[in-house]
């Protein structure tokens, strides 16, 4: 069984910063689920901010869900996501070896 939420913030991007019973921090992209079904609703940035942690899992205002496994395993930690946005060497760069 995977850790289950504790804390949950919205972030931009329509992100999630959770906070996990094993004490990991991880980010949750939800923005491939705004075009399928219920989840639509969540486009609407007042809706996607009223997120609130759920017996282990998160929930909004209107009822939407994402099980909690699926937020551990499709989560990135919060360490990558910093790393991620490091600036990459440019194209056309001279790489040089000895």
């Amino acid at each position: 069984m995977n850790p289950r939420v504790k804390e949950v913030k919205p972030l931009p991007e329509y992100r999630l910063r959770l906070l996990f019973t094993n004490g990991e921090v991880r980010i949750f992209d939800v923005s491939p689920y705004l075009s399928k079904g219920v989840f639509q609703e969540l486009r609407d940035l007042a809706v996607f901010n009223s997120v609130r942690p759920f017996l282990g899992s998160v929930t909004w205002t209107n009822g939407q869900d994402i099980c909690p496994d699926t937020l551990y395993l499709k989560s990135i930690s919060e360490n990558e996501n910093t790393s991620k946005k490091k600036p990459k060497a440019k194209f056309g760069a001279r790489h040089t070896s000895t």
